[in-house]
């Protein structure tokens, strides 16, 4: 299934180098982050789990979880880990579902139909796409990102988009273009300016339809 915004995400069985879990305990109460990848021992996949892991100190300093997602098993995740930390010269202490029979990435839509997985097969083979979906507190989608096998992610706006959610989560604001943490964001429009001022307080109408406010 194609997940879409506000979807609650199915409670999957996972398979994983750190244990094997369901993905909603594995959730929690935290915010979590799912990337997948189409094989291990693959150069751009081993730069993106290293940048993954020396972001450590950013995802725990915002309560989320990180977990990784490739088409191989449990043994070769282990030993690939062995490889991105050589690599990044940080710990990668995530889990990576070892998803070889491809249940996972079919059952989020991160595959093409016509995927297989031959003897020696190829990352062409398994042509698994780049996602990253952002999963709040509540098991529900919030956010998600689809690159090309051949465009490594920015991790960084990974990041940023994580904030810019948590800083407008059930509450009535929004994040402008290039938003950065700390700067000012959007008062929604389902405030007049009267409310916008006694939830707020200071506003800045830029147009009647643009209100910044201070970060909360």
């Amino acid at each position: 299934m194609a997940l879409r915004i506000n979807d609650t995400v199915p409670n999957l069985d996972l398979k994983t180098d750190l244990g094997n879990f369901t993905l909603h305990d594995f959730i929690g109460d935290n915010w979590t982050i799912l990337f997948s990848h189409p094989k291990d021992f693959t150069p751009v996949c081993t730069t993106e789990f290293g940048a993954v892991a020396q972001l450590a100190a950013e995802w725990e300093k915002r309560n989320t979880k990180v977990i990784g997602l490739s088409v191989d098993g449990v043994d070769e995740h282990v030993e690939w880990k062995a490889d991105i930390e050589k690599y990044c010269c940080a710990p990668a202490t995530f889990p990576i579902i070892a998803d070889d029979d491809m249940s996972v990435a079919k059952a989020l839509d991160m595959l093409p139909a016509d995927a297989y997985l031959p003897d020696g097969r190829t990352a062409a083979d398994s042509a698994s796409v780049r996602v990253v979906f952002i999963f709040s507190p509540d098991k529900k989608l919030q956010l998600s990102m689809t690159y090309p096998m051949s465009v490594g992610r920015n991790f960084a706006e990974v990041l940023r988009a994580l904030d810019a959610l948590q800083a407008t989560y059930k509450v009535p604001l929004a994040t402008p273009a290039n938003w950065e943490a700390g700067q000012d964001v959007i008062v929604a429009l389902s405030l007049n300016d009267d409310e916008a001022k006694a939830k707020f307080g200071e506003i800045d109408i830029k147009l009647p339809y643009l209100r910044t406010t201070k970060q909360p």
